[in-house]
């Protein structure tokens, strides 16, 4: 058996990839050594995620893809099992202390971005996989690669346990952290690279309460319920996520995603059983565990080592590592997703053309290298970040804002291409995003953005090491916050007192405005091309 390309691994980034490829005539494997329906974790969309999933049908020519992109789209598509995400919520906890009302913060998904949604991956990946099938991919179930020989003139044959060799002229290795190419070819980094440490530990689970009903929340004054969105419980060395199914009218799963991430180094793992961990865990905070009261796990917890693993080479001779092949940081942010969509957009246009004109060499990919290790030092230096500031609320709550910014302007660098796309159909618009200098980064087009996060993991670390109160690394942020020329001033971000961000239409046209009279060019381009794209959107019959 050859083909043209060998996908390792059927989630949500292999079976998109496979599906494109396919779509556009490639001849495309797809290998993987499970089966679906199967359970994953990667459940909570961000309007960065849905962005991206749209360029990827549009520019691709799969419109199947395209329900992903939207709460609506996915229960009318692909199931009713999947929950809305109408906010990012964060909750701050006190460990022996009464929850503080004035110590939560919110990011509201504006209603033009269109709404998030919590992904029920097990029917999610079965849709897309069988969209990738359907397409002409040759499905490889239930077979495990033992073996990779990569000749880098004549291509790769895959060696399967059960004894049967496929032959492609390019591997992708879409398969997760138990990678077979970063195995074999010895690309893991040993340590990680990684500054942040977590562990984890994670189910489903039924039974678990809306936190807005507890005595807790009931003094909270947020503009969206937290059971509408993402939840996060914070406190010092670690998070809680809260990611319910449940959550809307039509909601068909009475399942609730939980996951419990801390700093290894403050709570060690030990030979508790995970429902252990978690109990003892909430025994400490029990204003958090009011919301697990009645809950029980419907599968088995899964409790992990440190978290964090990374490659020293995501791209060689007739191979590349999709995004959970190569590296990994934390769940915090629910940037696993955007990450691998990021990468397949990229790998897919170079993979159609190689297939086309035979050309599979490295330099075609390198892009690939640079986009996927800088995607995983960016989000390194957020969490590093997050999680020395999860040690007091002030540091948090300026800490917070430089994610915010980044996920809210990274949307529209990605909503202004594809608008812009619509209008002309040029493909040229979305390889010029690849023309940067901050490769992996949300708002590559400032330089004072780019340079925000540097300067607060270096602020962070000087908090760590006893170098800089977390008082004064608050005042310095927010101070480089009032002072950046890339964020408008009708967000109102470098405010202390302002815990919610709500961009509700009087604020985007403010947005507009100081994007046309005081935002440097590239900034303001780019936000009036994004909101003016979305105003016209909704005005477009449909």
């Amino acid at each position: 058996m050859t083909f043209d390309v060998a996908i390792l691994g059927s989630g949500m980034a292999g079976s998109i990839l496979a599906a494109v490829l396919a779509r556009n005539g490639v001849k495309v494997v797809l290998i993987d050594a499970g089966t679906h329906p199967r359970f994953a974790v990667g459940e909570s969309t961000i309007p960065y995620t849905s962005a991206m999933t749209r360029i990827i049908a549009d520019r691709y020519d799969v419109p199947e893809i395209k329900p992903l992109a939207s709460f609506a789209g996915i229960q009318k598509r692909i199931s009713h099992n999947s929950g809305i995400k109408q906010n990012f919520g964060f909750v701050y906890h006190r460990e022996g202390q009464l929850q503080n009302p004035e110590e939560i913060n919110q990011l509201v998904i504006p209603a033009a971005l269109r709404t998030e949604s919590h992904l029920f991956r097990q029917d999610v990946d079965a849709y897309l996989y069988a969209v990738a099938v359907r397409y002409g991919a040759r499905p490889m179930p239930g077979t495990r690669v033992r073996e990779v020989d990569i000749d880098p003139d004549r291509g790769v044959t895959l060696h399967t346990d059960d004894g049967r060799q496929v032959r492609a002229s390019y591997v992708v290795d879409a398969s997760g952290h138990q990678s077979p190419i970063a195995d074999q070819y010895g690309l893991r980094e040993t340590p990680p690279r990684a500054r942040h440490h977590s562990r984890s530990l994670f189910t489903h689970m039924v039974g678990v309460r809306p936190f807005d009903r507890s005595p807790t929340a009931r003094l909270h004054r947020q503009p969206s319920p937290w059971h509408n969105g993402t939840l996060h419980h914070v406190f010092d060395g670690g998070w809680i996520w809260v990611i319910p199914f449940d959550n809307h009218r039509e909601s068909t799963n009475p399942l609730c995603s939980v996951g419990l991430t801390l700093d290894p180094r403050r709570f060690p793992k030990d030979d508790r059983t995970p429902q252990q961990d978690f109990d003892d865990f909430l025994q400490r905070f029990p204003e958090i565990a009011w919301q697990f009261r009645d809950a029980v796990a419907v599968r088995p917890w899964v409790s992990t080592n440190r978290l964090q693993y990374s490659v020293k080479q995501v791209v060689g001779d007739r191979y590349c590592l999709t995004s959970h092949a190569a590296g990994f940081i934390d769940a915090l942010y629910s940037r696993g997703l955007t990450n691998s969509l990021d990468v397949v957009n990229a790998l897919a246009w170079r993979l159609i053309m190689s297939a086309r004109d035979g050309v599979w060499s490295t330099e075609r990919y390198d892009y690939l290298e640079s986009l996927q290790q800088g995607l995983f030092d960016v989000h390194d230096d957020l969490a590093y970040s997050s999680f020395v500031a999860f040690r007091d609320y002030r540091l948090w709550n300026a800490t917070y804002r430089t994610w915010k910014i980044g996920a809210v302007l990274g949307t529209m660098v990605l909503e202004n291409a594809y608008f812009s796309y619509l209008r002309s159909g040029d493909d040229g618009i979305f390889r010029e995003l690849e023309q940067i200098r901050h490769p992996g980064s949300p708002f590559p087009v400032s330089e004072q953005f780019n340079q925000l996060g540097p300067f607060t993991r270096d602020i962070c670390m000087s908090v760590e090491q006893g170098a800089v109160t977390p008082e004064a690394a608050a005042d310095r942020l927010f101070n480089r916050l009032r002072d950046a020329d890339f964020i408008p001033p009708v967000f109102n971000l470098a405010d202390p007192a302002n815990h919610w961000f709500h961009a509700t239409p009087p604020k985007m046209l403010g947005a507009v405005l100081w994007s046309r009279s005081q935002a440097p060019p590239e900034v303001g381009r780019t936000i009036r091309g994004a909101i003016g794209g979305f105003a016209r959107s909704r005005l477009r019959p449909h």
